[in-house]
């Protein structure tokens, strides 16, 4: 079967987070981490099927859920998952709070690596504990990495957390084996719970590249991991807010369901509908989805190479694209963009000032027009 990622889908007047921010203005949305692409076949039908039973009232994960997701593990990752450890979250956002709250106490220290996704930074606030945040190594030509002095001073700060992103947003990093060991030895060495983001792990660019989850590292180090994970931006299902955290240890697990006890929901039944058809039936075009955005990423880290002023990170994972602009000397990068009908992310929101960051999960006729702005803009600039 072949699949369409080309042909436009009016996303304007659909309530649409995305496209509604400049809904009055001739600015292409290419900020928060949604595609323009519809989901797959099988994603489409099982909501209409479900859609026609008509009743819609509380529900519970269903068992080939609970089984689609330990073949995923398995076959995908080489990681075997008992059934016990899944806890089922409404959104992946309130899986990271929860973390902070379960996982020390007022005061403690929280440890994220910047930049990083903006709820990493905002969570320890929320659940009055320390941010504590600790810079990746390198840069956009450099490379970005995990400096392990650097790493062991932040996690010495009383840091009973660490908030991981794996694969990294916004550097498009998917992290390898050695890099993760050096995480965990050094989690390990200061008694710190690792809460590890792996919500892009099935968007792997880099060929010959696979995912490998924190928690399959070894048992001792599983023990000190909490997973999260979705089907949300692999299969743009996003707003279906279905997620899941995966806890091999009883106590942490135990810790986890109390802090969620009477504050956060359950989840959706068109959410359980959606997360199955994704794991269970999609493969084939998810597959075609990333030979798309292969695609997308040679063409814009192209046209980027081309630009005086502007850097781009291998984008190894992910559908979003880390620009510097910090050497056109802008005063607020974002509006300068915006002003030439683009509409990024603000490295601020990111601890990463003078960076924006690039979505390019739109069909390849938008990407051409915005990389055609993003020229414009640059040539303004000087």
């Amino acid at each position: 079967m072949t699949y369409d990622f080309d042909s436009p889908v009016e996303r304007r007047g659909t309530d649409s987070h995305k496209w509604a921010k400049y809904a009055e203005r001739d600015i292409l949305p290419l900020w928060v981490a949604d595609t323009d692409f519809r989901s797959s076949p099988a994603v489409i039908a099982a909501l209409k099927d479900r859609a026609d039973h008509g009743v819609f009232g509380y529900g519970d994960p269903p068992g080939a859920l609970t089984e689609a997701v330990l073949a995923t593990c398995a076959e995908d990752w080489a990681w075997e998952v008992d059934p016990a450890w899944l806890v089922w979250l409404p959104g992946l956002v309130s899986g990271i709070n929860v973390t902070c709250r379960a996982t020390g106490k007022s005061g403690d220290g929280v440890a994220s690596l910047t930049p990083v996704y903006p709820p990493f930074l905002k969570a320890p606030g929320l659940m009055d504990r320390k941010l504590v945040t600790i810079p990746l190594s390198g840069d956009n030509l450099a490379g970005w990495g995990v400096g392990k002095p650097r790493l062991a001073r932040g996690l010495s700060d009383n840091c009973s957390l660490l908030l991981w992103c794996h694969p990294h947003n916004p550097v498009g990093r998917a992290w390898r084996r050695e890099e993760l060991e050096t995480v965990a030895e050094s989690c390990l060495e200061n008694r710190t719970v690792i809460c590890s983001d792996e919500i892009h792990s099935q968007l792997i660019l880099s060929e010959g590249v696979r995912h490998v989850p924190m928690a399959a590292l070894g048992p001792e180090i599983a023990a000190r991991t909490i997973t999260l994970m979705a089907p949300s931006k692999a299969f743009n299902v996003a707003g279906l807010s279905c997620s899941l955290a995966v806890i091999p240890d009883e106590d942490l697990r135990r810790r986890f369901r109390r802090a969620m006890a009477g504050i956060v929901p359950s989840v959706n039944v068109m959410g359980y509908v959606a997360a199955l058809a994704s794991w269970r039936d999609s493969a084939e075009w998810l597959a075609a989805q990333i030979d798309y955005l292969r695609g997308s990423r040679d063409y814009l880290a192209g046209r980027v190479e081309s630009l005086e002023g502007v850097t781009m990170a291998p984008v190894e994972a992910t559908y979003l694209a880390w620009l510097d602009v910090s050497a056109l000397g802008l005063d607020d990068p974002v509006a300068h963009f915006e002003n030439h009908g683009l509409g990024f992310s603000d490295g601020r929101f990111f601890s990463g000032p003078g960076y924006v960051r690039f979505n390019f999960g739109c069909t390849r006729a938008t990407l051409v027009e915005a990389c055609d702005r993003l020229a414009g803009a640059v040539i303004a600039a000087g």
